[in-house]
């Protein structure tokens, strides 16, 4: 039976998770270094977990106390020398994954928010949304219970933007 994937040892699995964590801009999971790198049917996750440790060992990477992932200036170094030997679909398709986790996280930055239960069983639901220069609107609306808090929350952190320009355009919208 033919073999399918680009990744044929240790060596690989570690070239590959130094383009990943040079590419992401922020802190990185063993979970996240994984789903991250899983652009090939040979990679496990049992090759991810024995190479991070020994990625960190060696000073290529970073472990926070947090228990993310960062990449060392020793690991820049060598993801620039490296890079090339990694397969091109599979260094696109990883790319595209980092880059798409950079904005999701980027994104989560600005919008936050928060489910506050009430003395009286209801619940006050606190969004926020932000830009790189401040506070762009804070909004709390009342729930009656949890369960709809939670609902409130999950449209608002998907939402954000929208109901930002919506009240905007309500607030500054000219009456005739």
């Amino acid at each position: 039976m033919e073999e399918r994937g680009f990744i044929r040892d240790m060596l690989d699995v570690k070239v590959l998770i130094l383009f990943v964590a040079a590419t992401a801009k922020y802190p990185l999971t063993l979970q996240k270094i994984y789903e991250l790198c899983y652009q090939d049917d040979r990679l496990s996750y049992f090759d991810v977990s024995i190479a991070v440790p020994q990625m960190v060992e060696s000073g290529h990477l970073e472990q926070l106390a947090d228990e993310t992932y960062v990449i060392t200036e020793k690991g820049r170094e060598q993801e620039e020398v490296t890079r090339d030997s990694i397969a091109f679909p599979v260094m696109q398709r990883a790319k595209a994954a980092v880059d798409q986790y950079n904005a999701k996280t980027r994104r989560s930055e600005f919008v936050k928010s928060e489910v506050v239960e009430q003395e009286d069983g209801s619940c006050a639901v606190r969004m926020y949304l932000r830009d790189d220069v401040g506070s762009l609107m804070k909004l709390e609306l009342t729930a009656p219970s949890k369960t709809q808090g939670r609902v409130l929350q999950r449209a608002f952190e998907q939402k954000a933007e929208i109901i930002y320009n919506s009240v905007m355009k309500q607030l500054l919208q000219q009456e005739k």
